[in-house]
């Protein structure tokens, strides 16, 4: 059996990138999220922000305990020697209010420049600061977060009949989202936009997250990163020793049973972010 198949082989990276998980939605894939960690590995993990979804959890308090394991393995990961920066995103914004600030060996930085093992410079950061939605009008931000909330819940049903027919997974909400030529022409607005960010910023790339829209390409020489999302891609990026930087997607992960961990400690460390936040 290949590495690709066998479930007990973990594949090591130099650094893994991973954003918008939206743990506290009821979309998150907090499953498929697990075995691509047990399976995964690497020196440095970069959440590029959205992985915990403050807008939901705002409106309705929502966190079962995969959220907890999520955060837990996380946390595990750190403990045992990874290196592991959280850049928050519009989602979790609360979680801003902590640059520098350590919760439970997980750095807080508002942004972070990643130098690959090639020599590259690449700038990361979420791109929330870069949605003009989302920065001047919170109102419609809200609103079209609703609408995507309707085509997800769309998403979780199709999802399910497909998985009793023994079908692969595939996400009507992506598939949405591209067919509306407002949404792609948004799309190609914002690759533009964040990549003109990392050349002001004398970066050779930039990787960001925010759009659910994975992709690694070239705009005007400048290495243009997107590592997706864990809602409806479930993707991730993946560096590697010698630098050279692969897309992820859960697909290519043999799913195995989830174990479940103590959860004390995730609930001191949501508590107290939050209740700081609050004050």
């Amino acid at each position: 059996m290949t590495a690709e198949t066998n479930p007990s082989s973990t594949r090591h990276y130099k650094t893994l990138f991973i954003s918008d998980v939206h743990l506290g939605s009821k979309a998150a894939k907090t499953d498929y999220l697990l075995d691509f960690l047990r399976l995964h590995d690497a020196d440095t993990i970069i959440l590029v922000g959205d992985i915990i979804d403050g807008w939901r959890l705002k409106r309705s308090w929502y966190w079962p305990q995969p959220c907890n394991d999520v955060v837990q393995k996380l946390l595990r990961k750190a403990r045992k020697g990874t290196r592991i920066i959280y850049i928050p995103g519009n989602h979790d914004e609360f979680m801003r209010d902590f640059p520098g600030v350590h919760f439970g060996g997980i750095e807080v930085a508002q942004r972070h420049m990643h130098e690959a093992a090639d020599g590259k410079r690449y700038l990361v950061l979420h791109g929330d600061e870069f949605d003009v939605v989302v920065r001047n009008a919170r109102l419609l931000a809200y609103l079209g977060d609703w609408a995507y909330d309707m085509a997800i819940v769309i998403n979780i049903g199709l999802s399910a009949v497909r998985r009793r027919l023994g079908m692969p997974y595939w996400s009507f909400s992506a598939w949405a989202k591209l067919q509306v030529k407002h949404a792609v022409n948004f799309i190609g607005e914002f690759q533009r936009v964040v990549a003109d960010e990392a050349r002001r910023a004398d970066a050779d790339g930039v990787i960001c997250g925010h759009i659910h829209h994975a992709v690694i390409e070239e705009i005007d020489g400048i290495r243009y990163i997107n590592t997706g999302d864990w809602v409806e891609s479930c993707t991730a990026i993946a560096e590697h020793e010698d630098g050279t930087m692969e897309l992820l997607t859960w697909q290519q992960v043999r799913s195995v049973p989830a174990e479940r961990e103590d959860t004390s400690e995730v609930e001191m460390l949501m508590t107290r972010a939050l209740a700081q936040h609050a004050a």
